[in-house]
């Protein structure tokens, strides 16, 4: 598959957020898909769009068969919607995963289950893992892929120039659950040392 620049990246993963994440919205006029792609919140980088780059890429994903423009009866103004799922084949634990990397970038295991929360439930961190190792695992098109310190990104577009090479570099891990009970056991030490700075810092 052919990659997504930056701007059809974040219009398409604002797509799927809004279809996922709050279906009474969608699909979006061109407005609203502007304010989603440049909205402060769950957004990494922030960026800053006008109309003319978001209509840009709508026409460059609608070629692509990844977007699709919706008018006529039921429409007063053009809205659109994104055919992620449609074109690759996949289902909505992988869609919200996707989602969230193309939104917010690179992010560990445990980040990516808190941020999906409101797309998809997992259980735990475990599925969260065995769902990217599937789609590291997808050929001839890996759709994720390690990158470093411990996070994962998504390969719809270039990867940034810090992760490329150990994307490139990293295999899939052959004790996925492994990993994810250290990072979990990581991110609890990192929070009891945040609970200790503040308890100590009531005393200074």
């Amino acid at each position: 598959m052919e990659l997504l620049g930056a701007v059809e990246t974040r219009v398409l993963g604002s797509l799927l957020e809004k279809d996922i994440a709050t279906p009474e919205y969608y699909p979006l006029t061109l407005n609203a898909l502007v304010n989603a792609c440049n909205q402060k919140s769950s957004r990494d980088p922030v960026v800053h769009y006008d109309e003319d780059s978001v209509n840009g890429a709508l026409e460059i994903l609608k070629a692509r068969g990844l977007a699709l423009r919706i008018s006529g009866a039921g429409h007063r103004v053009e809205k659109w919607s994104h055919r992620l799922g449609e074109a690759l084949n996949l289902g909505r634990r992988e869609l919200a995963l996707l989602c969230v990397l193309m939104l917010r970038g690179p992010q560990t295991v445990g980040e990516l289950r808190g941020r999906t929360e409101r797309m998809h439930d997992f259980t735990d961190m475990e599925e969260v893992e065995r769902v990217l190792e599937s789609l590291a695992s997808r050929r001839p098109d890996p759709l994720a892929a390690r990158a470093a310190r411990g996070r994962w990104i998504h390969l719809l577009s270039e990867a940034p120039p810090e992760e490329q090479e150990t994307a490139a570099a990293t295999p899939a891990s052959a004790h996925p659950a492994l990993e994810a009970r250290v990072e979990a056991l990581e991110h609890e030490v990192a929070e009891l040392r945040r609970e200790w700075e503040r308890f100590r810092s009531q005393f200074e």
